[in-house]
């Protein structure tokens, strides 16, 4: 975003001073003078987001924290972010727990901001790292200066007691000692869980003298390095490198679990200065009142009347439009609610004008891209002519009039009946995805020279007198094998796509070979084919559109939130595409909400600025109708037409829109496979967006075939592709790949559970309790009527809809619209919900008879949830009783694995294993695959691509060092076997030097000072480039020789001329270097190897 022009900073700052003028309002400064003398006051007239308004200048004359109450927990995020445009002091929020005492989990991250804001208030986040509760924090803490905000609901949840929050925090400092045992059991006594990796909040892991925490109300984890029991240094890290990132001196450790929830109060915690305001009290008595009746353990929770009298012991307000009664002053303010606009674009400018006659009008927007396209709009109005219209930058939820002030708050969304998704930064949370390459014992592996084994574990076997950590491989009949760690890279885990077993190869057969022949001629007539499509293309003429316009970036600019580096990658090869003469072809792969729509919207928005119409081709009619939405919001300020074409339209309306589409008076058509019908005729067709074209049918296909000669073609899918396979067809075909999760997704978290009335009425409640909706798919229609009566035995007070493809034309898009609209608790339904559907209020979903779906069907299901706010939850329920293949075991374990954002490409590999490899490659290659395995095929088919396209064969670090002398990662070192598994991969991957100084670091900073036989590993790995560099194959030694095997003889003579050390040709594959007795001491000899190789 450019910087703000001093006239939108002006009005930005004007904005910002509204609260300063409640002061003049008569009555106002009585109040003020009631609060600080702990008497109540009445604050009456307040309407919208006029309450933060108001909390802001209460704020300012506070001596103590302002605790400010909402009467929904929704409300919380909402009312922070409208305070922040207002308030010049921090603002911290006490979430609801949205699960009740017994199964709250320390990594949630509402446990996390609740600790973090008690903290604050009890005044020990004084104490320690800086004055700092979280080492990860910049900000100095003063909870006098600061704004809390709550909800009832929040409030009527107990807290740990003061005194326990003191007593389960230390305070550790560099130089200090710390008995590391104790410290262990400390940890591991409140629920902290010991592991390889710290990644989430509540674990730890001890290597030695380096202890890694992540306490739950931290940001990021924490490592202590110790000598003895000294603490050496303190240092945070990030999570996903595992790096440190920052020293610190000191460190505050709260160790608390969730059920350390005891009977405190929150009014425990607050200074006897603070003073609380209780938004629209009679709705907030009502909503608490209704929260606790839905609880099965109301008993375990503040009732609302002891909750009352607790925050009226301090100075004590109420807020609202019309407070049922007073309490003691009042103060009217005036501020009243703004009329309703039509959203239409050239009514609007008219629209404003009536409204705002006599006032000044500041129209918010969230971009300064967006103020400028307002500018433009609204520019010519009557206000702005008169000098009255703003544009200050902002966030706000809804607008408001101030009457006395004669000022008009409106924002953008308002007048455009856009849509506000508001999300508050969080922390992000989620553990790393394991790679499918990730051996465990017992997992199919394909050894390159030999094929398919079974891995037995890593074994330490001793050789020519010093020790080396093999890999066992076990064949047919029980034959093994073992490889060293330094050639681990001859394996590699089977995945293979077959749905039976492959059966283990036999040492020194030949149909491993035959089989690797077949699969290498295989990927080289497809790369063939892949190539020749390629070249057809490129030969064809295309439509080479316009470079961005204004309007394009103004568009671009206004997207309200952080693009993700995938994207921004994503939206640039696109553009470049479009701009080319010839026509795209590209293939767009993202996780489940990762952001392909808004990709789509800007190639879509650089077609019709080019004056050519777009065509979005979807597979289902709940999808275009979402779509259709989707583009109207986020193209409402720009003069384009868009319509739909699915059953959702009447005969009249689909024969109007197919008229105007042939006329030209149409830019953008969304619709299912109505609009690849023959009868649709397009004016000046540019550019056509197909989402998930494998759900289409024949028919549709051979349409876009003929279409893809003369338009561009973007194509959507969620069904991720592995980025082994992304890189191998990196040439032959385009592919753009989301893989990096939007950074406020949570993962969803995702059980797997028989069917158990009490467990679906207890997530269903939790769900209703925190205002959100539910999914249950049931996939039978015949049935599933009598699943509604069984539900609504379970839950008497939830309302249900029921929605299913066999209903009548427009009974289901009532339905679907009845549940955007929230008219309804729980949508009943068949898998319809799979694609499109993007409700963020709905947040809880369950899958009935889960063990029916594919891998893939589940995971799109399950990111119908997780869109917004919450922490989401997905229940795949099996029916009593009844008994799993293992396949249905084999995928609900992994669905239940991977629930982490970005978890398609381990799922996509799973559904490999699974399912087979069709839906990636076309079922002729499956067979290659299942005979290779998956990453061997990859590489097959990147080598073929290279040959060609004629590109030079990649340097092969393929170097065989054998030399004596102990090079290893001792168990003591590092503990776990996977992340043995993993550093060894990475030394044999590494292609230069500087990599290997990183994970030398790396090394040093996750375990400590490496031991002798790491360091020699290290050392290995840099002769092994240093060999390759020469082309030669092997170093080991021959009696007292060293000797090179090498592949070129010409780099092997301009070695030997560098060299003062004799270096002996004496045949066509090897060279002899004489050795004296000295240098045959193993750290001599790797020295002397060195000096050869570096030589010159």
């Amino acid at each position: 975003m450019t910087t703000a022009t001093p006239l939108v900073s002006k009005a930005t700052d004007r904005l910002r001073q509204l609260p300063r003028g409640l002061a003049e309002h008569e009555g106002f400064a009585d109040a003020i003078r009631a609060l600080k003398s702990r008497q109540p006051a009445t604050f009456d007239g307040v309407w919208g987001s006029g309450c933060a308004l108001l909390a802001a200048e209460l704020g300012r004359h506070c001596p103590g924290p302002l605790v400010v109450v909402c009467p929904q927990a929704s409300e919380v995020d909402e009312f922070s972010q409208d305070l922040a445009l207002f308030a010049d002091c921090p603002i911290d929020r006490l979430p609801a727990w949205e699960t009740e005492p017994g199964e709250r989990i320390i990594h949630d991250e509402i446990y996390g901001d609740r600790l973090r804001t008690l903290k604050r208030l009890a005044g020990t986040a004084n104490a320690g790292s800086g004055g700092t509760a979280d080492p990860t924090a910049k900000e100095p803490v003063d909870s006098s200066s600061r704004v809390f905000v709550a909800s009832i609901h929040s409030l009527l949840q107990p807290t740990p007691r003061r005194e326990t929050l003191a007593n389960n925090t230390r305070i550790l400092r560099v130089g200090e000692r710390v008995a590391v045992d104790d410290l262990l059991r400390w940890l591991t006594s409140h629920g902290y869980h010991a592991t390889s990796a710290v990644e989430l909040p509540g674990e730890f892991s001890s290597r030695g003298g380096i202890v890694d925490i992540f306490a739950a109300d931290w940001y990021q984890p924490v490592r202590i390095e110790l000598f003895d029991d000294e603490v050496e240094s303190i240092r945070r890290f990030d999570v996903s490198s595992q790096r440190s990132i920052e020293s610190l001196d000191a460190l505050e450790v709260t160790i608390l679990q969730p059920s350390d929830s005891d009977v405190g109060h929150f009014a425990d915690y607050l200074p006897p200065n603070a003073w609380v305001l209780l938004i629209e009290p009679e709705k907030a008595t009502q909503e608490g009142a209704a929260y606790l009746k839905r609880l099965d353990r109301a008993a375990d929770f503040h009732s609302v009347p002891e909750t009352m009298r607790r925050l009226g012991e301090f100075s004590f307000a109420t807020a609202g439009a019309l407070t049922a009664g007073t309490l003691g002053v009042t103060c009217r303010l005036q501020i009243e609610s703004v009329e309703r606009f039509s959203g239409d674009i050239g009514r609007v400018r008219e629209e404003l004008d009536r409204v705002g006659q006599g006032h000044d009008v500041m129209v918010v927007a969230p971009t300064e891209a967006e103020v400028e396209r307002l500018t433009e709009l609204l520019g010519t109005s009557g206000l702005a002519a008169a000098g009255r219209l703003s544009f200050p930058i902002g966030t706000l939820k809804t607008g408001f009039r101030m009457a006395a002030e004669r000022t008009i708050v409106v924002t953008a969304h308002e007048l455009f009946h856009r849509g506000e998704l508001r999300r508050m930064p969080r922390r992000r949370l989620g553990k790393a995805i394991d790679s499918f390459l990730d051996l465990r014992e017992g997992d199919l592996v394909v050894h390159l020279a030999h094929g398919i084994g079974r891995y037995r574990g890593l074994r330490l076997l001793e050789k020519a007198g010093h020790v080396e950590e093999h890999l066992e491989i076990e064949f047919h009949g029980g034959t093994k094998i073992y490889v060293p760690a330094a050639k681990i890279d001859l394996v590699q885990k089977y995945v293979g796509g077959t749905k039976g077993r492959p059966t283990l190869a036999k040492i020194g057969g030949q149909l491993w070979l035959r089989q690797k022949k077949a699969a290498e001629a295989a990927v080289m007539d497809m790369a063939a084919d892949l190539l020749d499509v390629q070249a057809a293309r490129v030969s064809r003429p295309g439509i080479a559109f316009a470079g961005d316009s204004d309007w394009q970036h103004e568009f671009d600019a206004s997207f309200p939130y952080q693009p993700t580096p995938d994207q921004a990658l994503a939206i640039e090869a696109v553009k470049h595409d479009m701009t080319s003469p010839r026509p795209m072809d590209r293939l767009l792969c993202g996780d489940v909400g990762f952001g392909k729509t808004e990709v789509a919207m800007r190639a879509a928005f650089k077609a019709v600025d080019s004056g050519y119409q777009v065509a979005v081709l979807v597979p289902t009619t709940i999808l275009a109708e979402q779509h259709y939405q989707t583009f109207r919001e986020r193209m409402a300020e720009f003069p384009f037409d868009i319509a739909r074409l699915s059953r959702f339209c009447t005969p009249q309306e689909e024969r109007e829109a197919l008229e105007r589409l042939a006329f030209g008076q149409i830019d953008i058509v969304i619709g299912t496979h109505r609009l690849a019908s023959k009868d649709v005729d397009f004016y000046n067709l540019g550019l056509v967006v197909i989402d998930e074209e494998q759900r289409f049918g024949v028919e549709v296909k051979e349409r876009l075939k003929t279409l893809r000669s003369t338009v561009d073609i973007l194509t959507m899918t969620a069904t991720p592709i592995p980025r082994t396979l992304h890189m191998s067809l990196v040439g032959v075909r385009d592919i753009s790949n989301l893989e990096t999760p939007p950074e406020d997704r949570i993962a969803v978290e995702t059980r797997v559970t028989r069917w158990k009335d009490e467990l679906i009425h207890h997530a269903i409640m939790r769900e209703l309790n925190r205002g959100g909706q539910i999914y249950f798919v049931h996939n039978r229609v015949n049935d599933i009527e009598v699943v509604a009566k069984k539900l609504q035995r379970i839950v008497p007070d939830v309302t249900i809809g029921i929605g299913h493809g066999q209903m009548p034309e427009g009974q289901l898009e009532k339905v679907m619209v009845d549940f955007v609209n929230h008219r309804f608790d729980l949508l009943l339904a068949t898998t319809i919900v799979e694609s499109g559907l993007d409700i963020p209020n709905a947040n809880t979903i369950f899958v009935d008879e889960a063990d029916r779906y594919g891998l893939a069907d589940l995971h799109q299901l399950r990111g119908r949830v997780g869109r917004y706010k919450h922490r989401a939850y997905c229940y795949l329920l099996i029916d009593q009783g009844k008994s799993l293949t293992p396949n249905a075991a084999k995928r609900l374990r992994a669905i239940e694995e991977f629930s982490d954002m970005g978890a398609g490409f381990a799922i996509a590999m799973r559904d490999l294993e699974i399912r087979g490899a069709g839906n990636i490659l076309g079922t002729q290659q499956s067979g290659h695959i299942q005979a290779v395995g998956y990453e061997l095929y990859c590489q097959l088919l990147e080598t073929a691509v290279r040959k060609l396209k004629h590109m030079p064969p990649k340097l092969s670090l393929d170097v065989d060092v054998d030399l004596p002398g102990e090079a290893f990662l001792p168990d003591e070192y590092v503990p776990d076997m996977r992340l043995k598994i993993d550093i060894y991969r990475r030394l044999t991957r590494i292609s230069n030097v500087n990599e290997i100084r990183d994970l030398e670091t790396e090394l040093n900073d996750r375990f400590g000072e490496p031991p002798a036989t790491v360091r020699r590993m290290l050392e290995i790995a840099e002769l092994r480039i240093d060999a390759a560099i020469w082309q030669i194959a092997a170093v080991t030694t021959e009696d007292n020789y060293l000797v090179f095997n090498y592949t070129d003889r010409g780099r092997i003579g301009q070695l030997a001329k560098r060299n003062k050390r004799p270096v002996r040709v004496v045949d066509h594959k090897s060279a002899y270097v004489p050795l004296d007795k000295p240098d045959l001491e193993p750290n001599r000899l790797l020295q002397i190897a060195r000096q050869i190789l570096r030589a010159g």
